[in-house]
């Protein structure tokens, strides 16, 4: 059997199983989408002429989602597979180390399409979402949600060895999910948060999907509003490109496939 043959059905065992969790299904799924439907209608004013809030909350909420099945999802299943003795188990088997994680990055990949897909066209349907009209405004959503979703991946990865118990992982990830979205400009106005606090985002990876996805969902205009004055779409790239560095680094490194170890 290939490596692309072993991926695949690995990744098909991961997805069943993920499905069969209707907990995990609700919240990696729903979560973003309740959060759209909350703020949407509560915010339903408009930015700019043209612009409603959605048009800015759409992206924070996408880069929510990457983030919620890359890195808070992984962070918190892992450490419950290690401690069941799940991991332990595959290490002895036959099959290659490389094939669990690869079963992973398959879930994640197909989960996070799937729910960006859902954001977009409940904010279409029901809060009238303008998409974007140019082919570079797609290549650039297409690109920001993969270097996202693959730097969150392998820090959720690297995170799980963290947290020392299964029953602990969900009071140790989550909170540094919430922290990261509220400083982040996910809820509220990037530029409207202190400036320290900026300073802060800046050193994570959500806050460069927020920005980077802004560029794909907002006017050209509205990049004179951010703290450089323009998307920085090139230090959007740099950064999550580092992020994905630096998280596989950390996998290596941090690791455990069993609690001795």
């Amino acid at each position: 059997m290939n490596a692309l043959d072993l991926s695949w059905r690995r990744g098909r065992l991961e997805l069943t199983q993920f499905l069969r969790s209707r907990e995990s299904v609700v919240f990696t799924m729903a979560f973003p989408v309740i959060m759209i439907l909350i703020f949407s209608s509560i915010f339903d004013w408009d930015l700019a002429p043209g612009v409603t809030f959605t048009q800015y909350f759409v992206s924070g909420m996408i880069a929510t989602g990457l983030m919620t099945v890359g890195f808070q999802a992984l962070a918190i299943q892992i450490p419950i597979e290690r401690e069941r003795g799940v991991l332990k188990r595959l290490r002895g088997t036959p099959m290659p180390p490389w094939a669990y994680f690869a079963g992973k990055v398959v879930l994640v990949a197909v989960i996070a399409a799937a729910e960006t897909l859902l954001l977009v066209a409940v904010a279409v349907l029901f809060f009238g979402l303008r998409l974007p009209a140019a082919p570079g405004h797609w290549w650039t959503l297409a690109w920001v949600s993969v270097l996202g979703v693959t730097a969150c991946t392998l820090c959720g990865i690297a995170f799980s060895s963290v947290p020392r118990s299964a029953r602990g992982a969900t009071a140790v990830v989550t909170p540094v999910a919430l922290v990261l979205q509220f400083t982040s400009g996910v809820f509220v106005e990037f530029t409207r948060l202190p400036e320290w606090m900026q300073q802060v985002a800046a050193v994570f990876p959500l806050k460069w999907m927020c920005q980077g996805l802004r560029a794909v969902f907002l006017p050209d205009s509205f990049a004179a509003l951010e703290p450089a004055g323009s998307w920085e779409l090139g230090r959007v790239a740099l950064v999550l490109g580092a992020w994905c560095v630096v998280g596989l680094a950390l996998c290596l490194r941090t690791f455990r496939w069993s609690l001795d170890r």
